[in-house]
């Protein structure tokens, strides 16, 4: 290399750097005035919500002496007037009582009321939201903002603050101020701050809530932006500054060679960039290109797009596979289409025509009907729509086409399947009852027989007697008790008859008569047939019932029924020999003792319960039989069909309650149930 190649490397890696010295240092000089005006603008963001949150307290301080003492609404009315006369941000002051009712009012004289097409009403759960917050946190509290639009076709972001009014420690009602965030801007804010610079409210996401002032001209827009952190709400207070930064440039000739610098610079930059925007549009004309044709063939939908006349100039795999023709038999084709079915023919082209006469179609769709090549019909769903181009103009009709066959013969097979799945729920229903009914029918039946071959053996025992001793003085009448036998048969025999209606409306879920019931009327309806039952089998029954029990509001025929059903059940529990013990054996076994038991259960703020238990001593109930004690159609007795516990359950969760079963100590199960008691107008008609 020759010297003045060398010096002409040098002269070039000295001008190289002095231009990367020149560049370094006003890019240092832009940084360091840039950092010192966004610096100045985050102080004043700072200040601006510092002066925001003290006028929101001194404006608190003002409603507080504004409630000191004993006022009426007509007194509070003139202060409150004055109030927000020296207040421009406050739209509106209200003095609500504990429960939130509007005791008086006053709008700002500035601006018609800012609920004039609204009303305030339609603001009164945010308005109660507020106050509870306020109420929790023992201060103000601010509600989120919220637009109201204005008769003049405007709009104002508006946000209440509600303070609770509290006397001698007591709640005594609330002050509420509605807030205009535009106003707050504008009021609340120091105006050498303002001067010059657009304040705004924003939220989180950006959106601007209210906006004061316009910043003024400049080559560069600062932002700072400061969190107002409110009780109950927080808002973004957004400064916006295009405050000038000094020059850049000590003099004209170090400006004049970096403008030039700068010029090449851009100028080579500006073609590079070009170049590489091409690159990129060709390339990603290219993938867009590939990936539409990747799209149309992969897609199962059949496209198909039409000229103005109807000629068809696009069709995609799905369409051509679809009809069973290739493209090169669809394009350009026009009326009539290969795939229209024949018998069809004259009808569609005269449905196209109108169609394409239009350009307002259905957006829906339409269906019909097309042929395949092999001259099979199927259903289709059509969707047309105009086809516009890149400069607005309608060049023709596009159209996506689905094959709806299979979705017409999945409809057919639902519908058929859903005929057969409800006729087969009829049947069981129908033999589900019919069992029902035989079960239930049995308790009665079996006592009308046990009081009828009573009163048979009180027949021929006062014949013996009589025949006997006929010269003996007879005790009392046998008549009486024979009555009493048969006054039993009689009621046996209606309740019977309640039975089966009872049964009959549950299986037509018709709505029981339901009533209000004395709990102690329950078991005394039923203690004949207990005590009966008991004194055959040799059980001890007990009756424990609180006093503070309310009456229920129940199915009374149905109740005793459960009521009966678990007392058998009890009783018939402690027939069953322990395990292992040998028959006839001198082992002292428990005493047989059944506990009908009823007290006021859990209850909550809303309703009242009442709980009944029956207590066996019994062996208790297996793990495995637990398991599967409520499902129809098991049980574990030889003569039992399973249906009393189910029907059981299923009569106490119509009535809203729940049965359930636990184990006694020292053994035996406890079968529990509860029922709703009686609303106060109920109970006072209560039977006893």
């Amino acid at each position: 290399m020759s010297r003045a190649s060398r010096r002409w490397s040098l002269w070039a890696l000295l001008v190289a750097l002095v231009v990367a010295l020149l560049g370094i240092l006003v890019w240092l000089s832009g940084r360091y005035e840039s950092s010192m005006v966004q610096s100045r603008l985050e102080h004043d963001a700072a200040e601006t919500v510092t002066d925001i949150r003290s006028g929101l307290t001194r404006n608190i301080q003002t409603f507080q002496a504004l409630q000191s003492g004993e006022r009426t609404p007509g007194a509070w009315h003139a202060p409150a007037a004055e109030v927000l006369r020296e207040h421009r941000e406050i739209m509106r002051l209200e003095w609500r009582s504990e429960s939130l009712d509007v005791l008086a009012f006053v709008e700002t004289p500035y601006r018609t009321s800012v609920f004039e097409r609204l009303g305030r009403a339609s603001m009164q759960a945010d308005v109660a939201l507020t106050c509870t917050t306020a109420r929790r946190l023992s201060g103000s509290a601010y509600s989120t903002s919220y637009f109201m639009p204005q008769p003049d076709g405007l709009g104002l972001e508006v946000l209440d603050m509600c303070l609770p009014i509290v006397v001698a420690g007591r709640l005594a009602g609330y002050t509420v101020a509605t807030y205009s965030l535009q106003d707050i801007l504008g009021e609340l804010v120091g105006r050498q701050l303002a001067r010059g610079v657009g304040l705004s409210f924003t939220e989180a996401d950006g959106t601007r809530l209210a906006l004061h002032g316009v910043p003024s001209r400049g080559n560069r827009i600062y932002i700072a932006q400061q969190l107002l952190d409110l009780p109950g709400n927080t808002l973004v207070v957004r400064m916006e500054s295009r405050l000038g930064t000094p020059a850049l440039f000590p003099n004209v000739l170090t400006a004049l060679v970096t403008a030039m610098s700068l010029a090449l610079m851009a100028v080579l930059f500006l073609l590079a960039r070009d170049m590489r925007r091409r690159l990129k549009v060709e390339h990603d004309l290219g993938e867009a290109l590939a990936f539409r044709k990747a799209m149309e063939d992969s897609v199962l939908t059949g496209l198909r797009a039409r000229d103005l006349q109807g000629r068809i100039t696009y069709v995609n795999p799905a369409f051509c596979k679809m009809v069973g023709v290739e493209a090169k038999d669809l394009l350009n084709q026009s009326f009539p289409s290969p795939y229209w079915p024949p018998e069809l023919a004259g009808v569609y082209q005269q449905r196209q025509e109108i169609r394409l006469a239009g350009s307002n179609l259905p957006r829906e769709g339409h269906e019909s009907v097309f042929m395949r090549r092999d001259g099979t019909r199927f259903p289709v769903l059509i969707m047309e729509a105009p086809l516009i181009n890149a400069v607005g103009k309608h060049t023709g009709w596009m159209s996506a086409i689905l094959d709806v066959s299979e979705q017409r013969r999945v409809e057919e097979l639902s519908r058929a399947s859903q005929d057969r799945l409800q006729a087969t729920a009829r049947l069981a229903m129908v033999g589900e009852m019919a069992s029902l009914l035989s079960h239930e029918l049995n308790q009665p039946l079996a006592a009308i027989s046990s009081y009828a071959t009573g009163s048979l053996n009180l027949l021929q025992e006062e014949t013996g007697a009589d025949r006997a001793h006929a010269a003996a003085p007879t005790p009392a009448p046998l008549s009486e008790d024979l009555q009493l036998a048969m006054r039993r048969i009689a009621e046996q025999a209606e309740r019977a008859g309640k039975v089966i209606k009872s049964v009959h409306d549950f299986v037509r879920r018709r709505d029981q008569v339901r009533e209000a019931v004395q709990p102690r009327a329950l078991l005394d309806a039923i203690m004949p047939l207990v005590s009966l039952q008991a004194r055959k089998l040799g059980v001890r029954v007990v009756i424990e019932v609180d006093e503070a029990c309310e009456p229920v509001l129940c199915d009374r025929t149905m109740v005793e029924q459960v009521l009966l059903n678990l007392s058998r059940n009890g009783m018939q529990a402690m027939q069953v020999q322990p395990e292992g013990a040998q028959p006839g054996a001198s082992a002292v076994l428990p005493e047989k003792v059944l506990t009908l038991r009823i007290r006021p259960a859990a209850s909550n703020a809303h309703s009242r319960w009442v709980e009944f238990s029956v207590i066996d001593r019994g062996e208790g109930i297996a793990g495995d039989v637990a398991e599967r004690l409520f499902t129809p159609f098991f049980t574990t007795k030889e003569e039992g069909m399973g249906l009393g516990l189910s029907l059981c359950r299923t009569v106490i969760e119509q009535h809203g309650g729940f049965l359930g079963f636990e184990a006694a100590e020292p053994q035996g199960t406890i079968f529990s149930f509860t029922l709703p008691a009686a609303p106060a107008r109920d109970g006072a008609s209560a039977q006893a």
